[in-house]
């Protein structure tokens, strides 16, 4: 894993953030072998600039997929500040479906990572059991869902429907998954509170 210092200057910051999404959009259209020249330019940067922040295409792919997932993560706390808890579930699952498939999209860059020795899924299941963990934990407590859900269940449930409904043309169907997945959630909740 690239380590970045822990402020970089604004431009710096957004430069990254730029090759991180031309890099994901890269990778998932493009396979594991897309030239950093093609990322580069997608972001506006010049080589110079990513290979500054991403010395080898392991970096490059792990800092990508752990940015993808940060995003998904972080905006839970969004979502539930809007919205009530279960519906805020709801909204973070088809984010963290579009993820998937965008992880999907990049199964040939992630592989390629980790046989170089890249560890890019490291952080991936304490990660997205915290997020749930929240989600859940404030359906709980307002009565909408379960409290004897375990995060990791519903995380295993949801990539389980990304793996059936990894076409684009399944998104419908992935969505009609997750409505059945949130009304087992809810099943048996003590009610609003």
């Amino acid at each position: 894993m690239t380590s970045q210092p822990s402020v970089l200057r604004a431009d710096a910051r957004r430069n990254r953030e730029r090759i991180l999404e031309a890099a994901v959009h890269a990778f998932s259209e493009k396979g594991a072998d897309v030239p950093f020249d093609t990322i580069a330019k997608a972001a506006g940067v010049g080589s110079a600039t990513l290979y500054r922040h991403f010395p080898t295409r392991e970096a490059l792919v792990e800092a990508a997929y752990r940015n993808e997932l940060a995003r998904v993560c972080d905006s839970a706390a969004g979502l539930l500040a809007d919205n009530p808890p279960d519906r805020a579930l709801r909204l973070w699952m088809d984010r963290f479906i579009d993820y998937l498939a965008a992880k999907h999209g990049m199964a040939d860059a992630l592989r390629a990572a980790v046989a170089s020795g890249a560890d890019p899924f490291a952080e991936t299941l304490d990660k997205l059991r915290a997020t749930l963990g929240t989600l859940l934990d404030a359906g709980a407590d307002a009565g909408l869902l379960r409290s004897d859900i375990d995060p990791f269940d519903v995380g295993l449930s949801l990539s389980g429907v990304a793996l059936i409904t990894s076409a684009p043309a399944q998104r419908e169907r992935a969505g009609r998954l997750l409505d059945l997945l949130l009304d087992g959630l809810r099943y048996g909740a003590a009610g609003p509170a």
